[in-house]
Protein backbone atom coordinates (compact mmCIF):
# COMPACT_ATOMS: atom_id res chain seq x y z
CA UNK A 1 0.00 0.00 0.00
CA UNK A 2 0.93 3.30 -1.00
CA UNK A 3 1.97 5.46 2.35
CA UNK A 4 0.26 9.08 3.44
CA UNK A 5 2.40 12.05 2.96
CA UNK A 6 1.68 14.35 5.76
CA UNK A 7 2.39 17.75 5.76
CA UNK A 8 2.94 19.60 9.45
CA UNK A 9 3.38 23.21 9.72
CA UNK A 10 5.47 24.19 13.17
CA UNK A 11 6.65 20.80 13.10
CA UNK A 12 10.20 21.55 14.63
CA UNK A 13 9.38 22.00 17.87
CA UNK A 14 6.86 21.12 20.94
CA UNK A 15 3.64 20.28 19.74
CA UNK A 16 4.60 20.12 16.09
CA UNK A 17 7.42 18.07 16.89
CA UNK A 18 5.23 15.24 18.67
CA UNK A 19 2.63 15.37 15.79
CA UNK A 20 5.39 14.66 13.08
CA UNK A 21 6.92 11.89 15.58
CA UNK A 22 3.16 10.03 16.34
CA UNK A 23 2.66 10.22 12.48
CA UNK A 24 6.20 8.25 11.34
CA UNK A 25 4.70 5.41 13.87
CA UNK A 26 1.60 5.50 12.32
CA UNK A 27 3.32 4.81 9.10
CA UNK A 28 3.27 8.22 7.55
CA UNK A 29 5.61 10.19 5.58
CA UNK A 30 5.94 13.61 6.73
CA UNK A 31 6.66 17.18 5.65
CA UNK A 32 7.93 19.19 8.20
CA UNK A 33 7.42 23.18 7.61
CA UNK A 34 9.26 25.11 9.84
CA UNK A 35 9.95 29.27 10.39
CA UNK A 36 13.20 29.59 11.50
CA UNK A 37 15.31 26.95 13.79
CA UNK A 38 16.66 24.24 11.15
CA UNK A 39 18.79 22.54 13.87
CA UNK A 40 15.29 21.64 15.50
CA UNK A 41 13.59 20.88 12.27
CA UNK A 42 16.37 18.10 11.34
CA UNK A 43 15.96 16.76 15.00
CA UNK A 44 12.67 16.41 14.41
CA UNK A 45 13.34 14.96 11.20
CA UNK A 46 15.83 12.41 12.55
CA UNK A 47 13.29 10.78 14.73
CA UNK A 48 10.56 10.85 12.04
CA UNK A 49 13.07 8.64 10.20
CA UNK A 50 14.02 6.84 12.80
CA UNK A 51 10.45 5.25 12.88
CA UNK A 52 10.86 4.41 9.36
CA UNK A 53 9.41 7.05 7.73
CA UNK A 54 10.72 9.70 4.58
CA UNK A 55 11.10 13.03 5.92
CA UNK A 56 11.94 16.47 4.48
CA UNK A 57 11.83 19.80 5.96
CA UNK A 58 10.90 22.57 4.22
CA UNK A 59 11.69 26.73 5.43
CA UNK A 60 8.08 28.24 5.34
CA UNK A 61 6.49 30.75 6.25
CA UNK A 62 2.78 30.33 6.18
CA UNK A 63 1.62 33.89 5.63
CA UNK A 64 3.50 34.11 2.51
CA UNK A 65 1.33 32.22 -0.29
CA UNK A 66 4.21 31.98 -2.80
CA UNK A 67 6.26 29.73 0.26
CA UNK A 68 2.98 27.86 0.81
CA UNK A 69 3.36 27.06 -2.72
CA UNK A 70 6.32 25.98 -2.19
CA UNK A 71 6.21 23.81 0.65
CA UNK A 72 3.36 21.56 -1.09
CA UNK A 73 5.41 21.72 -4.22
CA UNK A 74 8.07 19.86 -2.40
CA UNK A 75 5.89 17.41 -0.51
CA UNK A 76 4.07 15.95 -3.43
CA UNK A 77 8.21 15.08 -4.47
CA UNK A 78 7.16 12.22 -1.61
CA UNK A 79 3.98 11.29 -3.12
CA UNK A 80 0.45 12.62 -3.69
CA UNK A 81 -0.46 15.00 -0.04
CA UNK A 82 -3.06 13.07 1.59
CA UNK A 83 -2.87 15.14 4.86
CA UNK A 84 -2.47 18.25 6.47
CA UNK A 85 -1.87 19.73 9.65
CA UNK A 86 -1.85 23.40 10.78
CA UNK A 87 -0.09 23.26 13.63
CA UNK A 88 1.94 26.55 12.54
CA UNK A 89 1.31 29.36 15.47
CA UNK A 90 2.04 32.30 17.34
CA UNK A 91 0.82 34.04 20.10
CA UNK A 92 3.57 37.42 20.55
CA UNK A 93 4.26 38.65 24.24
CA UNK A 94 1.61 38.24 27.04
CA UNK A 95 -0.16 41.22 28.24
CA UNK A 96 -3.45 43.28 27.48
CA UNK A 97 -4.68 44.18 24.12
CA UNK A 98 -4.81 47.91 24.88
CA UNK A 99 -0.85 47.20 25.93
CA UNK A 100 0.21 45.47 22.64
CA UNK A 101 2.01 46.21 19.84
CA UNK A 102 0.27 46.73 16.30
CA UNK A 103 3.64 44.56 14.61
CA UNK A 104 2.72 41.74 17.51
CA UNK A 105 -1.43 41.70 16.54
CA UNK A 106 -0.61 41.61 12.61
CA UNK A 107 2.14 38.59 12.97
CA UNK A 108 -0.57 36.43 15.05
CA UNK A 109 -2.97 36.87 12.92
CA UNK A 110 -0.95 36.52 9.76
CA UNK A 111 0.25 33.23 10.94
CA UNK A 112 -2.27 31.74 13.13
CA UNK A 113 -5.37 32.46 11.05
CA UNK A 114 -3.93 33.34 7.15
CA UNK A 115 -1.46 30.59 6.76
CA UNK A 116 -4.14 28.30 8.07
CA UNK A 117 -6.27 29.53 4.90
CA UNK A 118 -3.47 29.76 2.65
CA UNK A 119 -2.30 26.04 3.53
CA UNK A 120 -6.14 24.45 3.52
CA UNK A 121 -6.55 25.88 0.49
CA UNK A 122 -3.35 24.78 -1.33
CA UNK A 123 -4.25 21.42 0.00
CA UNK A 124 -8.00 21.01 -1.08
CA UNK A 125 -6.99 21.84 -4.53
CA UNK A 126 -4.88 18.72 -4.81
CA UNK A 127 -6.69 16.63 -2.16
CA UNK A 128 -10.46 17.49 -3.90
CA UNK A 129 -8.57 16.08 -7.51
CA UNK A 130 -8.12 12.83 -6.12
CA UNK A 131 -11.18 12.59 -3.86
CA UNK A 132 -9.73 11.96 -0.35
CA UNK A 133 -7.87 13.51 2.35
CA UNK A 134 -7.48 14.79 5.92
CA UNK A 135 -7.11 18.16 6.99
CA UNK A 136 -6.69 18.67 11.08
CA UNK A 137 -6.18 22.41 12.51
CA UNK A 138 -4.43 23.01 15.92
CA UNK A 139 -6.92 25.36 17.40
CA UNK A 140 -6.79 26.48 21.12
CA UNK A 141 -8.70 26.28 24.37
CA UNK A 142 -8.34 29.86 24.61
CA UNK A 143 -10.65 29.83 21.77
CA UNK A 144 -13.91 29.64 24.20
CA UNK A 145 -11.62 30.82 26.93
CA UNK A 146 -11.27 34.35 26.01
CA UNK A 147 -7.63 34.56 27.36
CA UNK A 148 -8.18 37.81 28.85
CA UNK A 149 -5.08 40.12 30.22
CA UNK A 150 -3.04 37.22 28.35
CA UNK A 151 -3.52 37.42 24.69
CA UNK A 152 -7.28 37.94 23.31
CA UNK A 153 -5.81 38.52 20.04
CA UNK A 154 -4.32 35.15 19.98
CA UNK A 155 -7.66 33.35 21.30
CA UNK A 156 -9.61 35.43 18.31
CA UNK A 157 -7.43 33.93 16.18
CA UNK A 158 -7.79 30.76 16.92
CA UNK A 159 -11.95 31.32 17.35
CA UNK A 160 -11.60 32.09 13.40
CA UNK A 161 -9.92 28.50 12.95
CA UNK A 162 -12.97 27.15 14.36
CA UNK A 163 -15.11 28.80 12.51
CA UNK A 164 -12.96 28.02 9.51
CA UNK A 165 -12.83 24.22 10.82
CA UNK A 166 -16.60 23.78 10.56
CA UNK A 167 -17.35 25.38 7.34
CA UNK A 168 -14.57 24.00 5.54
CA UNK A 169 -15.67 20.52 6.71
CA UNK A 170 -19.29 21.30 4.94
CA UNK A 171 -17.55 22.75 2.06
CA UNK A 172 -15.09 19.75 1.42
CA UNK A 173 -17.26 16.90 2.62
CA UNK A 174 -18.45 16.71 -1.07
CA UNK A 175 -14.87 16.20 -2.13
CA UNK A 176 -13.69 13.19 0.04
CA UNK A 177 -11.65 15.39 2.13
CA UNK A 178 -12.66 15.47 6.16
CA UNK A 179 -11.64 19.02 8.26
CA UNK A 180 -11.46 18.28 12.09
CA UNK A 181 -9.42 20.60 14.66
CA UNK A 182 -7.86 19.65 18.12
CA UNK A 183 -8.47 22.57 20.90
CA UNK A 184 -5.12 22.23 23.08
CA UNK A 185 -5.30 23.48 26.49
CA UNK A 186 -2.20 24.07 28.85
CA UNK A 187 0.18 22.39 27.61
CA UNK A 188 4.11 22.18 28.81
CA UNK A 189 6.13 23.13 25.90
CA UNK A 190 8.79 26.09 25.75
CA UNK A 191 5.90 28.14 24.12
CA UNK A 192 5.43 29.86 27.60
CA UNK A 193 9.09 30.75 27.97
CA UNK A 194 8.96 32.00 24.77
CA UNK A 195 6.21 34.09 25.35
CA UNK A 196 7.51 36.03 28.49
CA UNK A 197 6.30 33.70 31.21
CA UNK A 198 8.30 30.20 31.72
CA UNK A 199 6.65 29.62 34.88
CA UNK A 200 3.17 29.68 33.42
CA UNK A 201 2.09 26.49 32.55
CA UNK A 202 2.81 25.56 36.26
CA UNK A 203 1.40 27.62 38.24
CA UNK A 204 -2.06 26.98 35.73
CA UNK A 205 -2.47 23.39 37.00
CA UNK A 206 -4.39 23.98 40.40
CA UNK A 207 -7.00 25.19 37.94
CA UNK A 208 -7.21 22.42 35.73
CA UNK A 209 -9.99 20.04 36.98
CA UNK A 210 -7.38 16.60 35.73
CA UNK A 211 -5.10 19.03 38.25
CA UNK A 212 -1.80 18.78 35.98
CA UNK A 213 -0.75 20.34 32.88
CA UNK A 214 -0.50 18.18 29.07
CA UNK A 215 2.15 16.61 27.49
CA UNK A 216 2.44 17.83 23.92
CA UNK A 217 2.51 13.70 22.75
CA UNK A 218 -1.18 13.81 24.10
CA UNK A 219 -1.75 16.26 21.71
CA UNK A 220 -0.35 14.51 19.22
CA UNK A 221 -2.25 11.55 19.66
CA UNK A 222 -5.54 13.66 19.41
CA UNK A 223 -4.38 14.55 15.76
CA UNK A 224 -3.49 11.09 14.98
CA UNK A 225 -6.97 9.92 15.61
CA UNK A 226 -8.13 12.15 13.93
CA UNK A 227 -5.85 11.65 11.07
CA UNK A 228 -7.07 8.02 10.88
CA UNK A 229 -9.36 5.89 9.32
CA UNK A 230 -10.40 5.08 12.70
CA UNK A 231 -12.11 8.70 12.29
CA UNK A 232 -13.49 8.12 8.87
CA UNK A 233 -16.90 9.55 9.99
CA UNK A 234 -15.88 12.94 12.22
CA UNK A 235 -15.57 16.24 9.96
CA UNK A 236 -15.99 19.88 11.78
CA UNK A 237 -15.46 18.40 14.97
CA UNK A 238 -13.10 20.51 17.21
CA UNK A 239 -11.77 17.49 20.36
CA UNK A 240 -10.69 19.73 23.07
CA UNK A 241 -7.46 17.97 24.62
CA UNK A 242 -7.67 20.48 27.70
CA UNK A 243 -7.86 18.65 30.95
CA UNK A 244 -11.33 19.63 31.37
CA UNK A 245 -10.60 23.46 30.97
Amino acid sequence: MTRPVTVVTGGSRGIGAAICARLAADGHDVVVGYVRDGTAAESTATAVRAAGSCCVTVRVDTSDADDVERLFDTAERLGPVGGLVNNAGVTGPLGRLADSDPADLRRVVDVNLLGTLLCSRRAARSMASRGSGVIVNVSSAAATLGSPGEFVHYAATKAAVDALTLGLAKELGPDGIRVNAVAPGMIDTEMHAAMGDPGRAERSAASIPLRRVGRAEEVAAAVAWLMSPDASYATGAVLRVSGGR
